[in-house]
């Protein structure tokens, strides 16, 4: 059964509107929802959902399992007799086009932990009793989360989790139980953030489901060497003996940059993962698959072969090509969440980001589990014909995007690209360019056989390059990029809708019936 016919909008939830600083899961949230619905997309993709890390990347996550605490909506936890509307008063200096993390982080947090503080002096008992079933039913990682988040705070700036008492580093039972009973009421703040999380996206969710909208999750392959997955998974990791990674992931040089990525996170041991059924990765997929409806997998190509890097390494460059688990891994991921490989579906429940350098193995092993891949329009006017991110290359399982979050706008792009590159774009689109080049992109992208047209929400607003979200192997001044509704005109919701009607993207399959009533 061939998949539906489907478009959405690409849009962090840091980057919706809102009057404390940075995007999170209040009304804007519900009004983007309507705002896409409007539309006629039926798909809204998010990235990942999970704490901010090092330079503000949510790919170097403390937790792979864990929420954004600051995605937390405030005025809900005022609602809740928590906190109060002079708690809540928004920082008048606080720019509505960027998060200003350095701001935003304190305040926010030190909101949570009065909330915290009042939700535990007088829990309610209805809502302590929905607390208590929500840290049993996630237990599996949250106590783990918790713990490794309250042992943090009495750490120094720039420490990490190897730098502990080696008892705690070492997780031995007697200290880790000592630190759980001296820490009680830290690891009980982070449980409520991450309640308070969970009930507001889960709320978020269902508000986009009952309107046609789902949502696209996204899931790095790999995890921060500060993470508490690897301090509390230590033998699934390559190690050294202090716990610090001996070996790194990144990529060879690319597109992106010409010394590759060095991207810090340590590697796996797959032979452990194999010896446990792969059970850290089925209950991350099935922790993923509860939060959204399809899930895209970063970086697929590192389950075929990955890019190992001497922790030593400066650079990317002195990597070297190891095997992946391959089908393997997504046998048991199908097997332990009750799916069947192969079964007809005329919807994704995952995607496979196969971009970079793809071999023939990767492509055969996407192939062999399924999975659509990704194409990128901005990759595509090398002036080859056979370039396969060119629209007429495509294969019907497909999600094409103009751009990702790591590419430039559109707009910027057009702009940095070279008189005969914008000649070739043009003759290509057959299009004069000297308008709206975004709107010739997205156009390409949905008339195309794509079964998925993903297009950012930078591309829909025609912004230019400082709407930028990030920029590979840049370390400081992105994922800060925010939109307001004054930005967003009429016009703009109406011209996607009339995309969606001209090139069969109703995401609603047609029966014989109707096929001969037609």
């Amino acid at each position: 059964m061939p998949p539906l016919r489907q478009s959405g909008i690409l849009l962090h939830p840091t980057s919706l509107p809102g009057p404390h600083g940075s995007g999170d899961l209040g009304p804007a949230a519900l009004h983007f929802v309507d705002w896409l619905a409007a539309g006629g997309q039926t798909l809204w993709q998010i990235l990942p959902l999970g704490g901010i890390g090092p330079g503000n990347s949510p790919y170097m996550s403390p937790s792979a399992f864990a929420g954004n605490e600051l995605l937390i909506e405030l005025t809900r936890l005022r609602e809740a007799g928590w906190l109060t509307e002079a708690d809540i008063r928004p920082d008048l200096s606080w720019r509505s086009e960027r998060v200003d993390y350095g701001t935003v982080r304190p305040f926010r947090m030190t909101r949570l932990r009065l909330a915290a503080e009042r939700f535990f002096a007088k829990p309610h008992a209805d809502a302590q009793h929905d607390f208590l079933a929500f840290c049993a039913e996630e237990s599996d990682w949250l106590e783990d989360y918790a713990l490794f988040m309250a042992l943090e705070s009495r750490l120094g700036p720039g420490k990490v989790w190897q730098d502990q008492p080696a008892e705690l580093a070492q997780r031995k039972a007697v200290a880790l139980h000592e630190a759980a009973r001296v820490l009680a009421d830290e690891c009980g703040f982070w449980k409520f953030c991450q309640w308070c999380f969970d009930r507001q996206w889960t709320a978020v969710k269902k508000y986009a489901n009952e309107r046609g909208v789902r949502v696209i999750g996204d899931i790095p392959i790999f995890v921060s060497a500060h993470s508490a997955d690897v301090w509390a998974h230590q033998r699934l990791f390559d190690l050294d003996a202090h716990g610090y990674p001996r070996v790194v992931a990144g990529v060879p040089p690319d597109y992106f940059s010409a010394t590759g990525q060095r991207w810090g996170n340590p590697l796996y041991k797959w032979e452990a993962h194999e010896k446990d059924a792969y059970l850290w990765w089925t209950r991350r997929m099935r922790r993923m698959l509860k939060l959204c409806d399809i899930v895209r997998i970063d970086h697929f190509r590192g389950f075929e072969s990955y890019w190992e890097i001497p922790a030593s390494s400066p650079t990317a460059i002195d990597g070297q090509w190891r095997k992946g688990p391959g089908q393997a891994l997504f046998t048991e991921i199908y097997k332990a969440l009750g799916l069947e490989h192969g079964q007809e579906s005329d919807t994704f429940q995952i995607i496979a980001e196969d971009l970079g350098i793809i071999t023939p193995e990767v492509t055969a092993l996407r192939k062999a589990v399924d999975f659509p891949g990704m194409r990128i329009l901005q990759f595509a006017f090398d002036g080859q014909s056979d370039n396969l991110y060119l629209p007429h290359n495509f294969e019907p399982q497909t999600v094409v995007y103009t751009g990702t979050h790591d590419n430039d706008t559109t707009r910027g792009w057009w702009q940095s690209l070279s008189d005969q590159q914008r000649d070739y774009v043009r003759r290509y689109l057959r299009v004069d360019g000297t308008t709206a080049i975004q709107w010739d992109m997205i156009h390409a992208a949905s008339a195309s056989v794509a079964a998925v047209s993903i297009i950012p929400m930078q591309d829909v607003l025609g912004l230019d390059t400082t709407a930028r979200m990030n920029h590979p192997g840049v370390a400081g001044g992105y994922w800060e990029w925010r939109f307001t509704w004054k930005q967003v005109a009429t016009w703009h919701a109406i011209q996607l809708a009339e995309l969606t009607r001209l090139h069969g993207r109703t995401a609603q399959r047609k029966t014989d019936k109707n096929r001969s009533a037609s």
